[in-house]
């Protein structure tokens, strides 16, 4: 059985104030197209003020479920899941997980 690349959850904090989730395998190259408009529709028009979290799983499906239960979350929700007190940006790393 081949080995599985990992995927991760991702929150970013856009200027407004919204909450951006995805998913990815790369955090690293999907924050940076998120950072420079060439991610998702949502984000062209919400840039991304930071990255706050990151949580890794074993496949895509568990991340896909993961993903849709965190975004019936409200917002406030979404932020107790965000480590308070990080600092990411582009260079952040895919490796990174920060497990609520």
């Amino acid at each position: 059985m081949p080995l599985r690349k990992p995927w991760f959850l991702y929150l970013i904090e856009c200027v407004d104030g919204s909450i951006y989730t995805g998913i990815t395998v790369n955090v690293t190259v999907r924050y940076t197209a998120h950072v420079k408009g060439k991610g998702a529709r949502y984000t062209r028009s919400h840039p991304p003020l930071r990255l706050m979290s990151v949580i890794k799983y074993p496949d895509r499906s568990s991340a896909l479920k993961a993903e849709h239960s965190i975004k019936q979350l409200s917002a406030r929700q979404k932020r107790a899941l965000g480590v308070p007190d990080a600092r990411h940006d582009a260079r952040a790393s895919g490796s990174k997980s920060n497990k609520p």
